[in-house]
């Protein structure tokens, strides 16, 4: 390997020998661009966790991983004649100038709301440059984690002046669809249905979550995880105490549960 290389070109020069079809790695010559979606995926969850557990040394880490994700999918589309790291790197330096004409031209932007408005104001341009779809939600990735999503349609709805005045209509609303969520699992089950009402109460919810200026999958991971270690808690406590935690009915478990919530600081 050349020693005179910066880090980013060693990183490529690495790819490009592990793709190599005579010396190469077998694993990475057999994958295409679906094939490591899933990684790219769990390298890009791993640096929000490391993000979340303050632990800067695994960020730096976690962020090599993640770059190499980048570095391969750039590789492939190499191969193939399509593009490669270079256009890769230029289109997004590109792209951050354009989209920020107050730093690196003379508009005028002096919040951070503004800077977000100015930000979809230049997105839907390129999109109707490009005559793409000029809808307000237009471009809001489908691939995205369903509640992170809901999110992101709700607040491109309400820069048109969709979206609820305050948050106590939507109180209202999390109510109403909780309700008929109920109404539908009183009766014969059709789950169709169902599951449409469900969808419904948690839509509702990440409305909730955006109006009290809460992200509500970061919420959710946070719940998970309190979830887990009262859980891990109870079963030692179970431990403890000589009990086969597989036995234990509904009001054990209850006096557990209270037992560790108890044990916890406020």
């Amino acid at each position: 390997m050349n020693t005179t290389l910066n880090n980013i070109d060693k990183l490529r020069e690495i790819m490009v020998a592990l793709r190599d079809l005579e010396t190469g790695c077998p694993w990475d010559q057999a994958q295409d661009f679906a094939s490591i979606v899933p990684h790219t995926l769990e390298e890009a969850y791993e640096v929000v966790e490391a993000i979340e557990a303050g632990d800067m040394d695994e960020l730096r880490d976690e962020l090599g991983d993640l770059l190499f994700q980048i570095i391969f999918y750039a590789r492939l589309a190499e191969e193939r004649g399509l593009f490669d790291f270079e256009q890769v790197a230029a289109g997004i330096v590109d792209k951050l100038i354009r989209r920020h004409p107050h730093v690196f031209a003379d508009a005028t932007v002096s919040t951070a709301e503004a800077q977000t408005l100015a930000w979809e104001a230049s997105k839907a341009r390129e999109r109707a440059e490009k005559a793409e779809d000029a809808s307000a939600l237009a471009g809001v990735t489908v691939a995205l984690p369903a509640m992170t999503r809901a999110v992101k349609l709700q607040k491109r709805a309400a820069r048109v002046g969709f979206d609820w005045p305050d948050i106590a209509p939507v109180f209202a609303k999390v109510r109403e669809e909780l309700e008929e969520l109920r109404a539908e699992i009183a009766v014969p089950h059709n789950k169709a249905r169902i599951e449409e009402e469900m969808g419904d109460l948690l839509f509702a919810c990440t409305n909730l979550a955006r109006q009290a200026h809460v992200e509500p999958e970061t919420a959710l991971r946070h719940a998970n995880r309190k979830f887990e270690r009262r859980f891990s808690q109870m079963e030692m406590m179970a431990k403890m105490q000589g009990r086969d935690v597989s036995e234990l009915d509904l009001d054990a478990w209850e006096a557990l549960w209270e037992n560790v919530k108890m044990g916890e600081p406020e």
